[in-house]
């Protein structure tokens, strides 16, 4: 009765300690976020305790008598301890701290007096949880690495593919437009991303003026990437749902928008963090201060997202009126939602969610990697090395250079113009049937976008 009445004081006194804990204020400032990462472990201990204790009560009423002595069931302050006979028990890591590692095994010996077995040096009951952060921190480095890697070559793929396309759209005069041009900006701002990522990250991060400009530079040009997707998203969504003002569009309003407004959240994050956050290079992330960057960022991202939903909407019910098989409806719709995804930047709205498993956790952050970091191999893979005009363009050079290499023009109809057909997202105008949709420049127009002999699509 003795241990009974101790096992339910113990409970009451549990829960007590666990309404305490979900009452305990909690200020969101960053001086304040490791005192509330220690009290979520502690309310996470205090609700295993406390289930720990009604399992053990639970065991007494049910209790069977064994052969020999046993180990009493038991809570070490992090894990439950079930009644064993003599010998070493194991169980899994808990998953209260961020450097433990739940796939290990933590182990805890009965002797066989029927006593849990003592530390040698403080002679006090001990649980091994030795393995616990070992392993978890030889695997962090080797994730850390593995993502470190990814990212560097993710940027230099990038950085090859981007060039490449630069070199593509300013070379060939025939291929100027309003949407070139944003494109070549776009482009550009991947470039710049590309190289200040790769100069932060082999740069050795000291307490200098040099170090805190880098971090203001990478910044500023992490900001006018999403802005620069954001005017590409305002460019489509008013070619093709906005008729009135899609003949002629003027480019310095998107100038200001893609390279001027950015510097307004980046000087005012700089001169924030030097008053109110000094820390060494401007590295830690543990401040609220970086909601001025992320603010404006996040907002461009949900209006491109709704640019998207709108865009695919107006598709949807422009093809219906053709009279076309659902399925092909449908399939042209779903492959505009994906290759419209990396140009505006909608793989960040649809994975913001951090899931909390460890294992899932690992997943995530590879797939976002993959996609933040190679978005620019993928951009100017699909809007430059598979446009149907560019192709045309490098097709019809390449012939020139041949035949003018091996000295003969027989071909008389290669120098006829030609029409180009292109698979960039803007060309809208078979697919919408509006003659204000159109863009002539250099006398090429805008073909359907998804059409079935694209050769992206």
């Amino acid at each position: 009765m003795a241990i009974r009445a101790q096992m339910e004081w113990n409970c009451i006194v549990s829960l007590l300690v666990i309404c305490s804990i979900n009452k305990l204020p909690v200020v969101a400032t960053s001086e304040h976020l490791t005192h509330v990462n220690e009290v979520q472990q502690q309310n996470l201990i205090a609700k295993a305790q406390y289930q720990c204790f009604q399992r053990i009560i639970k065991e007494t009423h049910q209790k069977t008598k064994k052969n020999g002595l046993v180990c009493n069931a038991t809570w070490d302050g992090w894990l439950c301890w079930d009644e064993a006979e003599a010998g070493v028990k194991e169980q899994n890591c808990p998953g209260y701290f961020s450097d433990f590692d739940t796939q290990v095994m933590a182990s805890k010996v009965c002797t066989e007096t029927g006593e849990w077995g003592r530390h040698p040096s403080s002679n006090r009951t001990w649980t091994d949880y030795t393995n616990c952060n070992s392993n978890s921190t030889n695997h962090g480095r080797q994730a850390a690495m593995t993502h470190f890697y990814l990212i560097m070559i993710g940027h230099g793929l990038s950085l090859l593919s981007l060039l490449i396309s630069l070199a593509i759209f300013f070379y060939f005069k025939s291929l100027s437009c309003q949407r070139i041009t944003l494109h070549k900006n776009l482009f550009l701002s991947f470039v710049l991303n590309s190289v200040v990522t790769v100069a932060w990250f082999s740069v050795n991060k000291e307490d200098s003026a040099s170090c805190k400009l880098l971090a203001f530079i990478q910044m500023y040009i992490m900001s006018c990437n999403y802005f620069w997707m954001l005017c590409e998203g305002i460019y489509l969504h008013t070619l093709i749902v906005v008729a009135v003002f899609a003949e002629k569009q003027h480019l310095m309003w998107y100038y200001l928008l893609g390279w001027g407004f950015p510097l307004v959240p980046a000087v005012i994050y700089s001169i924030a963090r030097h008053c109110y956050y000094n820390d060494k290079c401007w590295v830690s992330s543990a401040t609220a201060l970086l909601y001025v960057i992320h603010a404006p960022i996040c907002a461009a991202l949900v209006v491109n997202f709704f640019f998207l939903l709108n865009i695919v909407r107006v598709l949807i019910t422009k093809l219906r009126v053709t009279h076309q098989a659902e399925s092909s409806l449908y399939m042209r719709a779903v492959r505009a939602t994906l290759i419209l995804i990396p140009l505006l930047g909608i793989q960040y709205v649809l994975l913001a969610y951090k899931p909390n498993d460890h294992w899932i956790f690992e997943i995530y952050l590879y797939v976002m990697n993959i996609l933040m970091h190679y978005q620019g191999l993928l951009v100017s893979t699909i809007f430059c090395f598979f446009n149907g005009e560019v192709q045309t363009v490098l097709r019809r050079h390449w012939n020139l250079q041949r035949m003018q290499f091996a000295g003969t023009f027989a071909n008389a109809d290669f120098f006829r113009p030609t029409s180009y057909v292109a698979s960039s997202l803007t060309e809208v105008h078979r697919c919408y049937s509006i003659e204000s949709h159109t863009e002539h420049t250099n006398g090429k127009g805008y073909p359907d976008i998804f059409r079935s002999d694209s050769p992206f699509v």
